[in-house]
């Protein structure tokens, strides 16, 4: 019996060292460093950016720190150190594929072209080319805006997008274009224009930085298709990946994710206690329910 046991014990012993020795890519990355690193944005409202207490906050970062909760409980490591490492978008791939950052937390598009480079977990935002217009105005849909002028960003998907929805519905549309957002919308502002085309999130954060955010309202109408959001990771690392993609799939499937949309979309964030009134978009309503990488946009259509 004292040898049987002693043997047990032997066994047991060798079992932990093994599993750890078992972690491979980025769980072996984190776990012999006890450090993650996140990508995240310092100016880029409400999915991440620094609040008045310096703390990095926002939609993309409460979903990041789930997945470091799966993450700690993976590796074994409960008092894992999880670090801030800004990004911009020039620096961002590079940094994950240099083992720099570990997840890219953020509002960065997940496709086709991207996901030669790297990896993204399940999709946690779905945007769209739409249009914004003052409510007086009545537009509800792209046919309204037949024979008006329009402004959107030089050189942006967006115009492309304009140019074919006009040709191939001959709308008539004055196209125009601005050297940034912030001068489309002084356009929209000031009727020069009688719609600014742009991503609608974009679009929702412009309004509720307006004089009269009350003035304004977004089309349900889209210019093109779906355009997925996703939390990027190293390509190649499966175990990793795999723990991420439970952990965003087990979050999105609860009610839980509801009440952090709410918290940024449709509530008052800080610093400026604004409320974008994004009501969450069909798309994502049916990306949450079917958690998919893909960067095709039929996977966010019913």
């Amino acid at each position: 019996m004292r040898r049987l046991l002693t043997l047990l014990c032997a066994a047991v012993l060798a079992v932990g060292p093994a599993a750890a020795d078992e972690l491979t890519g980025t769980l072996k990355k984190v776990k012999d460093a006890n450090r993650i690193v996140l990508g995240v944005r310092d100016g880029g409202p409400p999915f991440s950016y620094i609040d008045n207490n310096q703390k990095y906050v926002g939609y993309a970062i409460d979903i990041c720190s789930k997945v470091v909760e799966a993450v700690k409980k993976e590796i074994d490591a409960p008092n894992l150190q999880v670090d801030m490492l800004p990004v911009i978008s020039s620096t961002r791939i590079p940094l994950m594929t240099n083992g720099t950052i570990d997840l890219e937390c953020g509002s960065t598009t997940n496709n086709a072209e991207r996901q030669k480079q790297v990896s993204f977990t399940n999709s946690h935002f779905v945007t769209a080319s739409r249009f914004a217009s003052k409510k007086s105005r009545g537009l509800t849909t792209i046919e309204d805006l037949k024979g008006l002028p329009v402004v959107s960003v030089a050189g942006s998907v967006n115009v492309i997008q304009i140019n074919k929805v006009n040709a191939e519905r001959k709308l008539g549309l004055t196209i125009q274009p601005a050297k940034d957002t912030v001068e489309a919308f002084l356009m929209l502002e000031s009727d020069r224009a009688a719609a600014f085309v742009m991503d609608d999130v974009q679009l929702s954060v412009l309004i509720a930085l307006s004089k009269d955010p009350a003035a304004y309202t977004i089309s349900q109408d889209a210019f093109g298709p779906p355009e997925p959001y996703g939390i990027m990771l190293r390509k190649g690392d499966t175990p990793f990946k795999a723990v991420v993609d439970r952990a965003t799939a087990d979050l999105y499937k609860s009610p839980e994710i509801v009440a952090i949309y709410k918290k940024w979309f449709e509530s008052p964030v800080p610093p400026k206690g604004l409320n974008y009134n994004f009501p969450m978009p069909a798309e994502l309503k049916h990306a949450f329910a079917h958690p998919t990488d893909s960067p095709d946009p039929a996977a966010y259509q019913d």
